[in-house]
């Protein structure tokens, strides 16, 4: 039977760390894609999510959270949102109650420029306890962003998702599907489960652990009942890797059972994982390992 889809875009999700872009691409898709901490630069990747209706197709990009690169990760990063920029159908851009409009102003000076649909997100209204506060906000980024559609948000609580869903479909251009309506993300099994056990680390160290830390799948296999993992730890310093370890290992073992029973959640499936820590200086700024760690084309 042939396909009714006959409209569909690239919709790319960009902003500032934390502001929640990684908890509404969840909500948009309806499965955890991306995932989701507390804590500033969780998101590393572009990750892709397809949704499809009778007869269009939204593909989705969680981006990096917009920052001045320090190191070549970092460069690495933005290049994944400048990127997500420049082949958009329509660009939402995710603020929150929260932060100063002239945080990384140039991106929103660029929103400006596009000629694609822009539609802001004021995410957390939820967190708002004066009733203007909301009408003022929104006026700030209509100023702000004159071409912009504004739509206050709770990605937490799914408020005004579906308005936003609705608005989206409106504005995908007319075109075919890029992707087959059974393909949910552009990314594979390994990358989830180093994604999931990354999110483990950004929950379980704090300071500068999380950020110095780099995971790596080395092993894959589909069992008839079960996947078998073995996964690396790459951190920068020799101290680092004593803390990520823990005292007799314990540290370490409440780390791999938590992304284990994760996985298991995720995969619909039996997990084995195995996981070594290794000691790696310079991953941050080695090009040759960005590029092995997926940063880099």
């Amino acid at each position: 039977m042939e396909d009714k889809i006959n409209r569909s875009g690239f919709v790319n999700i960009i902003g500032n760390p934390n502001v929640g872009k990684s908890t509404l691409m969840n909500a948009l898709v309806g499965e955890k894609l991306s995932i989701v901490t507390a804590k500033a630069q969780t998101t590393r990747h572009r990750i892709m999510g397809i949704v499809n209706g009778d007869d269009y197709q939204i593909v989705f990009s969680d981006t990096p959270g917009i920052l001045k690169p320090s190191y070549e990760l970092q460069e690495a990063m933005m290049n994944f949102v400048d990127t997500a920029i420049g082949d958009a159908d329509i660009i939402v851009y995710v603020t929150d109650v929260y932060e100063s409009s002239e945080k990384n102003r140039e991106y929103i000076d660029k929103l400006n420029l596009l000629s694609c649909p822009v539609i802001v997100v004021i995410n957390k209204i939820d967190k708002l306890s004066e009733e203007d506060a909301l009408s003022l906000l929104a006026d700030k980024w209509h100023t702000l962003v004159p071409k912009a559609d504004i739509l206050p948000m709770s990605a937490l609580n799914k408020l005004n998702t579906d308005l936003l869903l609705s608005k989206i479909v409106s504005l995908l251009p007319q075109q075919h599907a890029w992707y087959d309506r059974d393909v949910l993300t552009d990314k594979n099994l390994r990358f989830f489960a180093s994604e999931i056990l990354r999110e483990k680390i950004l929950e379980n160290y704090s300071k500068e652990i999380p950020y110095c830390a780099e995971v790596v799948i080395e092993q894959f296999i589909e069992e008839e009942q079960m996947y078998s993992i073995e996964a690396v730890i790459n951190v920068v310093r020799e101290s680092q890797k004593g803390i990520i370890i823990g005292k007799q290992g314990k540290a370490l073992k409440r780390v791999g059972t938590q992304a284990r029973k994760e996985m298991e959640k995720f995969f619909e499936r039996k997990v084995f994982l195995k996981i070594f820590v290794k000691v790696d200086p310079a991953w941050r700024e080695n090009k040759r390992e960005l590029k092995r760690f997926g940063y880099i084309q």
